[in-house]
C-alpha cells in the first residue's frame, strides 16, 4: 500500500490542466454538466444550510462552490497544489466563503475526527491506489448521524467501452488517459468499503450521458457512472 494513497501521476495529470478548469468548454465540460444532477440528488438527501461539510478531492472547487452557495461551511481538501489555487481565486471572484486545503483524506481525518455532517468525495476514488482507506477516512471525518456522498465509475465491459473508449477515443469528451480502466470500482465492492468504515448505505444512482442530445440524467442503471449515499450510525 502506498502509505500517502496518492498516485503522483494522476495529481500532476489534473495540475496540468488546472488553469482550465473553470472554464466550460474545456476538458472539464463534462463535470460542469454533471455538478447540477450531483447536487440536486444530495440535496434530495438532505439538507446544506449551516451543515459542516467536506468535499475530497474537491479539484478546483466546482461541487464546493455548489455547496457553499447552498449555504453549507464548506472545506475543500485535494492533494494538486494548482487545482487549489485556481479553486481559491475563483472563490475570491465569486465572493463565495469556502475553506481549502492542500492534505490527503486520511491526513484530514485523522486531525478532524468526527467532525463533518456532511462528506463528498466525487469522481476521486478510481484516481487513487486505495480507495477504501479514502472511504475509511470519510467515516471518520464524519460525525454519528452525518451523510456521505461517493461517486466512481463501474467496472464492466460496458463501462470500458463507453467511459473509456467513448468518451475518451470516440467522442473525445475526456483527455486520453483520463481514466484506468483497472482501477474502476464496482458497486458491489465499493458497498463493501463503506460497510467495512461502519456506514449505511442507503441509496444508489446511475449517471447517465446521451451523446445524441449531448445530455445528462440520472436513472436506476448503475453500470457506468453511479452515485452511493450512505450514513454513520448515531
Amino acid at each position: 500500500m502506498n502509505t500517502e494513497n496518492k498516485d503522483q501521476a494522476e495529481i500532476d495529470k489534473f495540475s496540468e490542466l488546472a488553469s482550465r478548469w473553470w472554464d466550460e468548454t474545456s476538458e472539464f465540460k463534462p463535470l460542469h454538466a454533471i455538478n447540477p444532477l450531483r447536487l440536486g440528488w444530495i440535496l434530495s438527501k438532505t439538507s446544506l444550510p449551516n451543515m459542516k461539510t467536506i468535499d475530497i478531492g474537491c479539484g478546483g472547487g466546482i461541487l464546493s462552490e455548489s455547496l457553499a452557495k447552498c449555504g453549507a461551511d464548506t472545506t475543500g481538501i485535494d492533494l494538486s497544489s494548482k487545482a487549489l489555487k485556481v479553486a481559491k481565486l475563483h472563490a475570491l471572484e465569486t465572493q463565495t466563503s469556502i475553506q481549502y486545503e492542500l492534505i490527503s483524506a486520511e491526513e484530514m481525518a485523522e486531525k478532524n475526527p468526527a467532525t463533518f455532517d456532511l462528506v463528498t468525495c466525487m469522481e476521486m476514488l478510481e484516481h487513487v491506489p486505495d480507495p477504501r482507506s479514502v472511504v475509511k477516512a470519510a467515516a471518520k471525518m464524519a460525525k454519528p448521524g452525518g451523510i456521505l456522498f461517493f461517486s466512481t465509475l463501474n467496472r464492466n465491459l460496458k463501462s470500458y467501452l463507453m467511459a473509456i473508449i467513448g468518451a475518451e477515443y470516440v467522442l473525445n469528451i475526456l483527455p486520453k488517459g483520463t481514466h484506468d480502466y483497472a482501477k474502476f470500482i464496482k458497486p458491489s465492492e465499493l458497498s463493501t468499503y463503506i460497510r467495512d468504515a461502519g456506514l449505511e448505505p442507503f441509496d444508489m444512482t446511475g449517471l447517465h450521458f446521451n451523446p445524441i442530445t449531448d445530455h445528462y440524467y440520472l436513472g436506476s442503471n448503475v453500470d457506468v457512472n453511479y452515485m452511493i449515499a450512505a450514513r454513520k450510525p448515531l
